[in-house]
């Protein structure tokens, strides 16, 4: 055999300098190694990290723990907007978390949950037998929708049950529990994207830091899926709930206004109604409402501005009572004095004119309020102040600026008048802006003796352990008359109803007294004022009773129908009785009280005379058309309900039709009678009649055709 051959070993020669540059550098490696793991053991911060933070952070849950927010209230202690609460059923099926603390029992668990819950033993077996896609069991397990939504009732029924490892997640939202009940007032909270509820309209905004409180959270230790471990301790910091908001509004009252509001949408056509009711001695705001409403839990809003609060509007002649108040605060005023009515030119040319153009011919001031001339307040303005005297006065009852009223986005109107015409403008509210809240403002000083008091809405604020932290009382802001003006504004106002423009406000038993007013609506473009014959907004500022006031009322109507106008004398005169039913304020006797309101029945066929004096007896002015002994047409017709001063028209089977004089009748009225007459007619404007083509008694036939003008009060 041959010899085998050894193999040779390869033979590598390395430099000594290499081999000992390699052995100094691993070392220095390994020194560096040792370095970083001491540094890291022993720093608190790395690379601007700090390590004991981050560590924690993937071994302990935070968990934020919610304060509840606070509830609204009215002033008797009725919900007006609260907190609910939903809950989402789970079951723990991980055994890690321990024998008490997840679903052992699975039958026993679906037969029990059964009782109560809108499933079947069999459907609840298939969530607990549920397992993830890799065949393993899940940690923990919902029941579809019918575990979904659970009220509080449902969960403590659950909870008795006494089952191991059925938990529940905690939803909340905002909830209104009467819909567009005060909607602007209250304003409207909702969930953000941390889950927290926070106000964006109304007293929930303005009140959002009180009503959220403090939030709390609880920490502990969680394993790697992020569940908490069991038997560890954990830290809590319980959440400090919001503080509640009691509000002066009386829900009654309120429901006086909605109701009046609602039935004046089924019967009227017009753009918009608010109205504010508040107490006269102390300045509660007791009930606000606007027509164009909304619901707090759809928020279906169409505008986000309170119309009693965001937007001024010009008052028209409500603002001639606090021009005479600045006339008899200036010591200038004799209401026993007369002027010319009709009509008034400025020195530069422009013709100022009253309601009625051709005036009533020489009247007293007195009268002149009663009957809202305009021109009475211009001559006040031009005989006895000026500019700076009127804008004064109007500053000092609180116009032009805000009232500072507990509510968000409150504007403060504009009294900014400088020249001739547009200080007599002012005078009887044209040009000028002012906001519903301001009135209310205003008339409190003639509700108490000159001394004007500041309109609130907030009661009182109550913290979550039952502290009063803010308690909202009377709050005067001074003089701003003297009881002698207040007296003879009373007075004034008082004859406004009897026998003015506010005639058909009157109510026997209820001495109200008021102001009634007509703005025409300022044009978008600012080049004058809309021409429409319901381009109008009319307003009523009021109080009652008279001796004593308890009461304001202070409204006004966007764009009446000028074929039925009288949506807000209905409201008012509704919202008036109900108050004063609630109150027990009505002045009246049982008499009275029974007239006050009739029933018109069918009076078809009946004697003329015999009807009118049954008619007249309850307080309704009777208008018999033709000469005939009999009734055969009616308006309004049977089973129509109306107050003392109400007009009855009765058509008779007399063929001798005259034309009556239909001076300061309203285009209602005017209307009605000619339509009874079947008589063709043509109307030009809106408001009260000024003129008629065909003079008083001249005989109507069927081919009669007659033109008729009307003209706004202001």
């Amino acid at each position: 055999m041959g010899k085998k051959k050894k193999k040779k070993k390869l033979k590598v020669n390395v430099p000594v300098r290499t081999a000992n540059l390699f052995l100094v550098l691993t070392l220095f490696l390994f020194i560096g190694f040792l370095y970083r793991a001491g540094f890291l053991a022993l720093s608190d911060e790395i690379d601007g990290r700090d390590l004991k933070k981050f560590a924690s952070s993937r071994t302990t849950a935070h968990d934020v723990i919610l304060a509840k927010r606070g509830t609204i209230y009215d002033v008797n202690g009725e919900v007006l907007a609260q907190n609910v609460y939903s809950y989402t059923l789970i079951a723990y099926l991980s055994e890690s978390r321990g024998e008490k603390n997840y679903v052992v029992d699975k039958e026993m668990t679906a037969e029990k949950l059964a009782t109560v819950l809108d499933l079947e033993k069999e459907q609840i077996l298939t969530f607990l037998n549920r397992k993830s896609s890799n065949g393993e069991i899940p940690y923990q397990v919902e029941f579809g929708s019918k575990g979904k939504g659970l009220t509080e009732l449902t969960k403590d029924k659950i909870v008795a049950l006494n089952l191991p490892g059925i938990d529940f997640i905690e939803t909340q939202k905002r909830y209104y529990p009467k819909g567009e009940f005060l909607a602007y007032t209250l304003g409207y909270a909702k969930l953000d994207e941390s889950g927290k509820i926070i106000g964006e309209l109304g007293i929930e905004s303005l009140y959002n830091e009180e009503l959220t409180g403090t939030d709390g959270y609880r920490e502990y230790q969680k394993d790697l899926r992020g569940y908490k471990i069991v038997n560890t301790q954990e830290q809590v910091q319980e959440a400090i709930d919001g503080s509640n908001i009691y509000l002066t509004i009386d829900s009654n009252v309120q429901f006086f206004i909605e109701q009046a509001l609602e039935d004046a949408k089924n019967e009227y056509q017009f753009d918009e109604l608010n109205i504010t009711i508040a107490n006269a001695k102390t300045g509660k705001i007791l009930g606000i409402s606007s027509s164009t409403s909304f619901d707090p839990n759809l928020r279906n809003i169409t505008s986000y501005l309170d119309p009693n609060i965001s937007i001024a509007i010009e008052p028209g002649s409500t603002m001639k009572i606090f021009s005479y108040m600045a006339a008899m605060e200036a010591g200038k005023y004799n209401g026993e004095e007369t002027f010319k009515s009709g009509t008034y030119v400025t020195t530069d040319g422009t013709e100022i004119g009253d309601w009625n153009r051709n005036g009533w011919g020489y009247i007293s001031y007195d009268r002149g309020f009663a009957l809202s001339s305009n021109i009475g307040v211009v001559n006040l303005i031009d005989k006895y102040m000026d500019r700076k005297i009127l804008k004064d006065y109007y500053k000092k009852l609180g116009f032009g600026s805000k009232t500072g009223i507990e509510l968000s986005k409150e504007v403060s109107g504009k009294i900014d008048f400088k020249y001739e015409t547009e200080v007599l403008n002012a005078g009887f509210g044209q040009g000028i802006m002012t906001t519903s809240i301001q009135n209310i403002q205003a008339l409190t000083s003639i509700a108490n003796d000159g001394i004007l008091l500041k309109p609130y809405i907030v009661d009182k604020i109550v913290d979550s352990k039952g502290n009063v932290i803010k308690q909202n009382t009377r709050n005067e802001l001074g003089r701003v008359a003297s009881k002698q003006t207040t007296d003879k504004m009373k007075e004034l106002m008082e004859q406004v109803v009897l026998d003015g423009t506010g005639s058909s406000y009157y109510m026997d038993g209820y001495h109200m007294i008021a102001k009634t007013g007509t703005a025409q609506i300022a044009s978008e473009n600012g080049t004058g004022y809309l021409k429409g014959e319901n381009d109008v907004i009319r307003g009523f500022a009021g109080m009652f009773p008279k001796e004593d006031p308890q009461i304001i009322v202070y409204a006004n109507l966007k764009r009446p129908n000028p074929n039925n106008p009288n949506a807000l004398v209905s409201v008012v005169k509704s919202v008036v009785e109900n108050i004063s039913k609630y109150y027990n304020i009505y002045s009246g006797t049982e008499e009275t009280a029974k007239v006050s309101r009739y029933q018109v029945e069918d009076y078809t066929n009946q004697d003329v005379q015999k009807v009118k004096t049954a008619l007249e007896i309850h307080g309704l002015e009777v208008v018999t058309i033709g000469d005939g002994d009999k009734i055969i047409a009616q308006s309004p017709s049977e089973k129509v309900t109306l107050s003392k001063g109400d007009k009855v028209f009765l058509l008779t089977n007399g063929g001798n039709f005259v034309l009556p004089n239909f001076f300061q009748w309203s285009k209602k009225n005017v209307k009605t009678y000619l339509d009874l007459l079947g008589v063709s007619y043509t109307m030009e404007g809106v408001g009260y009649l000024t003129g008629q083509s065909l003079p008083e008694g001249a005989l109507i036939t069927l081919e009669t055709s007659v033109h008729l003008v009307f003209e706004p009060k202001y």
